[in-house]
């Protein structure tokens, strides 16, 4: 009895002893079953930071290309803020034809005994401005016999040669001998009515220059495009001056600028105002060298025979865009 008792004793402790080893046990798994069941049920009602990672990249990088393709979108309708043409070469092929008859002309008139022959014009033609020419050319040859003596005198009559000049030269262009050339009004016609600023940038006459647009362009066109020429600045292209007080004027960047020219001086003075230049090649500056300008062409084109437009303009100011 003592024994069964004794036995049922360690039995009952023994399980005792069992139960109390297991329980922890169970109650250990009940949980992490629950936690488990939890953290699926969370994991299947919410993305894994893995996921939102993942998404915010997929995003950023949509984002991203959209923007691109926004980029690119307005690069390809960049419009420059002001278009800038020379005159002479630029919209008129004057200088063989125009202003070296013109100064042969008045020469003949003075009976100063001077003629500029096709080539030898072509050699003046590297110092811009009329005045300036005339006094290179007779600071090399020597004056006129019938020219004044003194330094005051001699400016006096060069000013009075040229004004007589210009003044043979507007005749031409007011008959219209001299015709524009091809493309250059369907090229202002674009910039004006896409609302880019239009001027003439030019070392001829303010006179000369304002007839050749009025006469060639037309009065409606005139009347919407700015004229800077002859005097207004103190220094002749190739400095830049000319340009610098077009963007100051119009009040644009010189960097939103397109200038059309034609020679090398013109070209150098667009590049040192910090401008875009396109040259398009004339009589005299076929041979000139190029090699800084942006595009080169023979000249500016109507189709089917057009060589580039306002859009092409636009292009040289384009920027690539990296996200």
């Amino acid at each position: 009895m003592a024994m069964a008792s004794a036995n049922s004793i360690i039995s009952i402790s023994s399980a005792s002893l069992l139960n109390r080893t297991h329980q922890p046990k169970t109650t250990t798994l009940i949980s992490l079953l629950k936690h488990n069941k939890k953290e699926h049920e969370q994991h299947s009602t919410s993305p894994s930071s893995f996921t939102v990672k993942a998404l915010k990249i997929s995003t950023s990088t949509t984002r991203r290309r959209r923007l691109s393709c926004s980029a690119s979108a307005s690069a390809s309708s960049t419009l420059p803020s002001a278009l800038l043409f020379d005159c002479d070469g630029v919209l008129v092929d004057t200088e063989k034809d125009g202003h070296r008859i013109s100064f042969n002309d008045t020469f003949q008139e003075k009976e100063l005994g001077v003629t500029w022959d096709v080539e030898l014009y072509g050699e003046l033609l590297k110092i811009g401005g009329g005045k300036e020419r005339m006094t290179a050319y007779f600071n090399k040859t020597g004056w006129p016999a019938n020219a004044p003596t003194g330094e005051q005198e001699r400016k006096d009559f060069i000013a009075s040669l040229h004004k007589r000049k210009t003044e043979l030269f507007m005749e031409l262009v007011e008959k219209k001998l001299l015709p524009l050339r091809p493309g250059v009004a369907k090229l202002v016609d674009q910039a004006l009515t896409q609302g880019v600023n239009v001027a003439v940038c030019s070392t001829s006459n303010e006179k000369a220059v304002s007839a050749i647009v009025s006469c060639l362009l037309g009065p409606e066109r005139a009347a919407k495009i700015q004229i800077f020429a002859g005097d207004v600045v103190p220094r002749k292209k190739p400095d830049p001056a000319i340009y610098i007080l077009a963007a100051s004027t119009l009040g644009v960047e010189p960097s939103r600028c397109v200038v059309v020219e034609d020679s090398a001086i013109g070209l150098a003075a667009a590049k040192a105002a910090g401008m875009k230049c396109i040259v398009t090649k004339s009589g005299y500056t076929a041979d000139e060298d190029f090699l800084n300008a942006d595009a080169v062409f023979d000249f500016i084109g109507d189709p089917p025979e057009e060589r580039f437009d306002l859009a092409f303009c636009g292009s040289l100011l384009e920027k690539q865009y990296v996200s």
